[in-house]
């Protein structure tokens, strides 16, 4: 019986290794069917590490970011040839979309100062492959209400993609520390301090509130704020890894990426590494294993308030994740989930899934709950009426109230991008009120067209990516600072 059982397990090896051969082969061919690797794809800036994030302070930090800029520009941009014929090129200082040529680089750090003294302090922490300009519009705002806003950029981003492929998900989240102490430096003692994240930014948010519980040396905050924020991403992320094993060899570099694409946005990477998804998985896994463990031990019943905005059609993290693996672990301590429907009023409504139609209907459990749910949708379904259906903590009635905002009539559905960004932005906004200021407006670009003659994918320009009712965003969040 024993000589069966390891003869069982010996071919049982011999296959999965086999199989996992196969499947190696299999990657090593389809990546080597992709384009070749860019200059920005390969140079690899040194950020500080976790421990030198933990002992500099923000002049240090700004220090080192400098000095990535400037050897950004020495090993990527000034070898390149200035004969290329790609225009929108952000490492092309010939290009309309090249960061150094603006009056404001948003991929860098930066902190808005109020008038006079602050009444509170806000850290703004943006997503990944993004950079400091997705949160802009907030900063700006809580600096309008007397805040200081402080937001940094996170470790591996605003540079180059290949940055990504060498950054751990630790040194996220010391930035994120260093970003609170220079902001409890800038603002009062006894002031409010709120944390705002957006995708990736969410989880950093997320962890550091949860971290300071258990540990007083950290400032805690008195609110978070949460944008599309990824609790929960794909199974796949788990062993995104994998797929990079044989870029271990110099011939297979490629296999250490998941998407090599132009870089044409100034201000956020196309380009996406392996490593990155897999510290994405990461991240997100230890922040649910802590939620867990400080619901059991009570310990979650000291988190501040969440607000959270969350599109219903979000195809970068999991909506789900955020109502199952957050807001119904949450105390009743005054927390709201604020929801955007598709629009139901939409003619490509015949088009669409039957999942999407009806996704908000099976995401929330049956009321009561802990925690205040706003539903943004159609009222009645099939007008172009918008309205916030609120049901609040230990309630089952429902208030609607006009908002007085509108999906545009071709827009099914908000995206994962979109909330952060109001119409009027320069570089997403469908209607931008400065339309060259960043080179470039994704956001009003309408391209009809054969497949294959973009560069890329039409999904990467047709994706909602301004949000229209932002203003209302912005009074839900300022009710907080009231």
């Amino acid at each position: 019986m024993l000589q069966r059982t390891r003869i069982w397990l010996k071919r049982t090896a011999i296959v999965a290794i086999l199989a996992l051969i196969v499947l190696l082969g299999l990657r090593v061919a389809l990546t080597e069917r992709g384009p070749d690797l860019a200059l920005w794809h390969t140079w690899v800036p040194e950020e500080l590490s976790e421990s030198q994030l933990d002992r500099t302070d923000w002049a240090g930090y700004l220090q080192n970011e400098q000095k990535i800029f400037a050897e950004m520009k020495l090993n990527v941009s000034d070898k390149l040839q200035q004969t290329d014929p790609e225009t929108y090129n952000r490492y092309a200082e010939h290009s309309p979309v090249y960061p150094g040529h603006f009056a404001t680089d948003w991929n860098r750090s930066y902190i808005m100062m109020p008038q006079g003294k602050p009444r509170g302090a806000v850290v703004l922490l943006h997503g990944l492959t993004d950079s400091p300009y997705s949160l802009r519009h907030f900063a700006e705002d809580y600096r309008q209400h007397g805040y200081v806003a402080v937001a940094i950029r996170l470790p591996g981003h605003g540079t180059v993609p290949a940055a990504l492929t060498s950054v751990e998900w630790e040194e996220w989240m010391a930035a994120t520390r260093l970003a609170v102490r220079e902001a409890r430096k800038l603002a009062p003692d006894g002031t409010p301090l709120q944390i705002v994240g957006f995708s990736n930014g969410g989880a950093l948010a997320m962890k550091y509130a949860l971290d300071a519980l258990e540990d007083p040396a950290l400032a805690a905050p008195s609110r978070l704020i949460l944008i599309s924020p990824m609790i929960g991403v794909s199974s796949y992320a788990r062993y995104a890894g994998l797929a990079g094993l044989p870029s271990v060899f110099p011939a297979f570099a490629r296999s250490a990426w998941l998407s090599i694409l132009p870089e044409f946005n100034p201000f956020k990477y196309n380009s996406f590494p392996v490593k990155a998804a897999r510290q994405s998985w990461l991240l997100t896994s230890a922040l649910q294993t802590q939620l867990h463990r400080d619901q059991a031990s009570h310990l979650l019943d000291k988190l501040p308030p969440v607000l959270t905005f969350q599109s219903v059609a979000d195809a970068t993290v999991s909506t789900p994740a955020v109502v199952r693996g957050l807001y119904n672990l949450l105390p009743a301590n005054g927390s709201e989930l604020v929801l955007f429907d598709i629009n139901q009023s939409v003619q490509l409504s015949p088009l669409m899934r039957s999942s999407a139609r009806h996704a908000a209907e099976h995401l929330l459990p049956p009321p009561p709950r802990r925690y205040t749910t706003t539903l943004v949708t159609n009222a009645p379904a099939k007008s172009n009426i918008e309205v916030a259906n609120s049901t609040a903590a230990g309630s089952t009635e429902i208030r609607s109230t006009p908002l007085g905002l509108n999906y545009p009539p071709d827009v099914y559905s908000l995206s994962h991008v979109a909330l952060p960004f109001p119409l009027t932005d320069s570089l997403y906004g469908r209607t931008p009120t400065r339309p060259g200021e960043f080179g470039v407006s994704f956001g009003s670009l309408t391209p009809r067209g054969e497949r294959a003659v973009l560069m890329v994918s039409l999904d990467t320009l047709m994706r909602q990516s301004s949000n229209p009712f932002f203003p209302w965003m912005l009074e839900r969040v300022n009710a907080t600072l009231r």
